[in-house]
């Protein structure tokens, strides 16, 4: 136990306990405790207890690999410099591991063949203990990887628990591509993403309409901009300028799933860009606008109105959404934001809620392909405008593409009629 004690300084007691530095030596650290001796008392024992618990889990030959991780994400993944989506997909992964058995195994007893030996469980699927693995992509993968390879090499050094870090023998595997079958009478494009027909756009409208308007803007939006999900529902009417007829994507909504809460963050590519969009969209944010309008008086105190809180966590901040009706207190550190993507009551629309409702849409409507989903309509804004004579540099800039190369790779994956046709220009070539 460390050795404490507390002593007066005008009308505040302080307490006082020695501390061993990075070379092992004892230093006297001292802090403010309160104008009460008992109370700084009681705040000298449990700053000894906290600081003997930390040591005796700083020692290697204690600390299991789910601590190690614990201790590598407070003090290198969340002070780093990785953007809040990655730290959130790490911290993630950091919890997968801890649910496997691999996690309470001592530190020092962890081989680079158990590691092996988990990597493989998550690629090809199967179960260990409670831990179950029904075999995952390889992008999946990967975050595992990255956590397991940095979190041993900090707990190398600087940290100095382990001598080696055993991760550098561990290599990603993947399942075999299977084999094809040679009479199979599937057509080989079966896995294809086909964009909507705007028959079965319509048809998604009003089965919408009648069974989750709250879905029917955030649909419309992404048809008719090709905005991603997130970037949808982060909208604001600020960012839509009905003048010049465009509107600015400068936010995603996400939920971070390690923090439990959903959050405004940056885009994607983490830039600002402008999307132009046709007079029917125009029209059709007009008249959301409108109705909206006519809602907060319908709903009257009871109608919520959406706010931003700045959080800061070690050298990071995050942006946390929240909604409050008229009846409730405003915190002073809440910032409004007037959200374009709302519920009837005022509530911002969810990217889960949207995702939700188009994957009950599609097992409802016969119309809609077995893959359709909230991304295929961003499919289908490229092929529209692609098909039709759109520049495709232009086609990239409006979609936030990093290369140009992406977005005629979605196109062409896409359109199986335009290949249809290009192969016909052949017959042209034989008919002359």
């Amino acid at each position: 136990m460390a050795k404490g004690s507390v002593r007066k300084k005008g009308k505040k007691w302080y307490y006082r306990f020695y501390v061993e530095d990075a070379s092992g030596n004892l230093v006297q650290k001292e802090f403010a405790g309160t104008e009460s001796k008992s109370e700084t008392e009681k705040m000298l024992r449990k700053a000894m207890e906290d600081y003997d618990a930390k040591k005796f889990l700083a020692k290697a030959d204690n600390l299991t690999l789910g601590q190690m991780l614990d201790v590598w994400a407070e003090e290198d993944l969340k002070t780093g410099s990785l953007s809040n989506g990655t730290v959130g997909n790490y911290l993630q992964a950091v919890n997968r591991i801890k649910q496997h058995p691999i996690g309470n195994r001592k530190l020092k007893t962890v081989t680079s063949e158990h590691l092996q030996k988990f990597m493989d469980l998550l690629a090809f699927g199967g179960e260990e203990g409670n831990f179950k693995s029904k075999g995952y992509t390889i992008d999946y993968i990967r975050s595992f990887h990255a956590v397991l390879q940095q979190s041993f090499r900090f707990a190398v050094f600087p940290k100095q628990y382990i001598t080696f870090n055993p991760m550098q023998y561990v290599v990603m595997r993947r399942k075999a591509e299977e084999d094809v079958d040679l009479f199979s009478d599937n057509d080989e494009d079966a896995e294809v993403i086909n964009p909507i027909t705007p028959e079965q756009y319509q048809t998604l409208m009003e089965y919408l309409e009648e069974r989750n308007k709250p879905a029917v803007l955030p649909v419309q939006i992404a048809y008719y901009t090709g905005l991603r999900l997130g970037e949808v529902c982060g909208l604001s009417w600020s960012d839509i300028n009905f003048e010049e007829q465009h509107l600015t994507v400068r936010r995603s909504v996400r939920y971070n799933g390690a923090r439990h809460k959903t959050e405004i963050g940056p885009t994607k590519r983490k830039k600002v860009r402008i999307v132009d969009f046709c007079d029917t969209l125009a029209d059709i944010l007009k008249k959301a606008k409108k109705e909206q309008r006519k809602q907060v008086f319908s709903y009257g105190e009871l109608y919520q109105r959406n706010y931003y809180r700045e959080v800061k966590e070690k050298n990071r901040i995050y942006y946390e959404l929240y909604h409050l009706d008229g009846t409730e207190d405003i915190p002073l550190d809440y910032n409004e934001i007037d959200l374009v993507c709302i519920r009837p009551d005022g509530a911002y629309e969810a990217p889960a809620t949207v995702e939700t409702a188009l994957r009950t849409a599609r097992k409802r409507l016969s119309e809609l392909d077995d893959n359709f989903h909230f991304h295929t309509l961003r499919h289908t804004y490229t092929t529209n405008l692609l098909s039709n004579g759109a520049a495709p540099k232009d086609v990239q800039e409006l979609l936030g593409h990093s290369d140009v190369s992406t977005t005629m790779n979605v196109y062409a994956h896409a359109n199986r009629e335009g290949k249809r046709n290009s192969a016909r220009l052949l017959d042209k070539v034989v008919g002359e």
